[in-house]
């Protein structure tokens, strides 16, 4: 049996859907949400959340591009050249690459 209850959603007065999420991320995805948080709020001329960056960056990927369920590539196929791996860095390093983007170092 699962145990595991759906988080609630609720109707925004815009006509949106509001949902709560926890989501587990490494350091270098959150510093990447900042990044995209600095951009938002530099086009926009006003401070953002990350929450802000999230929904805005969902929204800006291709309309069905998400639900599409991604195809199996076989395990010797080397990534495509525009994705590279990032490497591994302990807590502290991230942590302070955060703090670079936000300008708090």
């Amino acid at each position: 049996m699962n145990d595991r209850v759906a988080p609630p959603m609720q109707a925004t007065p815009d006509g949106e859907a509001q949902l709560a999420l926890v989501v587990h991320l490494p350091w270098e995805d959150v510093a990447r949400l900042g990044q995209e948080a600095g951009r938002l709020a530099a086009q926009l001329q006003r401070p953002v959340t990350l929450d802000e960056a999230v929904s805005n960056r969902l929204r800006s990927v291709a309309p069905g591009a998400h639900a599409k369920p991604p195809t199996p590539q076989p395990a010797t196929t080397p990534p495509p050249a525009s994705v590279s791996a990032l490497p591994s860095r302990p807590a502290d390093q991230a942590r302070q690459a955060i703090d670079r983007i936000n300008g708090s170092a």
